[in-house]
């Protein structure tokens, strides 16, 4: 992932960044919407959008034009849900682009669909299954990061077998080539980021209990019969 400046022919470029444009358009939306109803969660924000930067910026050489590495947008997909990650994934790029040279300015579009859109969106959908089904929080959580980690991959190795198919077998033939190369360092990364998650969530569990009730993540205890006829009362 982080597709590098300039590797991308400029059509994809273009054509990636209108794709995430909206994307981060109804982030921004949700965002505002969250700092002015429950300013109180500002810091949980912060926290999430480091927590991406950090890991985000641990970089593998793993293929000609990108590299392996974290994403960590998983917990906050979790914590804020997908549109407000796709505005914390977007910033942590752009600074990464701009500061580390980290991906790129001209990729940017690309970097931020596979990153910060379909990513938090996977993980999000599957730690939503797993708690539906009555799976404990925490196993929850390390699938959510997992998925949200390893899908992001899966389509920035789609990403590239469009703009560079294979000569002779094509767009699978070169989608093939550039999965088995990520894989090799990608799903041990998915796993160490789904536990480093999880040992995250438990601090916060300890430490953000209501925060963390208000934004739907633990549920709240229900009232006793006793305190349900104390309040009738």
């Amino acid at each position: 992932m982080h597709i590098a400046e300039g590797f991308l022919p400029p059509a994809h470029a273009v054509a990636w960044g209108v794709a995430s444009a909206p994307f981060v358009v109804h982030g921004v939306r949700s965002l505002t919407r969250e700092v002015r109803e429950h300013p109180e969660s500002t810091l949980l924000l912060g926290a999430s959008g480091a927590f991406t930067f950090v890991l985000s910026a641990l970089k593998l050489p793993s293929v000609t034009g990108s590299c392996s590495h974290p994403t960590g947008t998983g917990l906050g997909a979790i914590l804020f849900r997908p549109p407000i990650m796709a505005v914390l994934g977007t910033i942590t790029l752009l600074f990464q682009a701009l500061l580390l040279a980290h991906g790129g300015l001209t990729t940017l579009g690309a970097n931020v669909f596979s990153m910060a859109i379909v990513g938090p969106w996977a993980g999000y959908a599957v730690y939503k299954l797993l708690r539906r089904s009555s799976a404990p929080l925490m196993v929850a959580v390390f699938a959510g990061a997992f998925v949200a980690d390893l899908s992001t991959y899966c389509v920035t190795s789609v990403q590239l077998a469009l703009a560079f198919p294979d000569p002779g077998s094509g767009f699978l033939g070169a989608l093939g080539k550039f999965g088995s190369i990520f894989a090799v360092t990608q799903i041990p990364l998915a796993v160490s980021e789904g536990l480093l998650t999880v040992l995250v969530m438990r601090l916060l569990v300890q430490s953000s209990k209501g925060e963390l009730t208000r934004l739907g993540v633990l549920l709240a205890k229900k009232q006793t019969r006793t305190e349900t006829e104390a309040v009738a009362r």
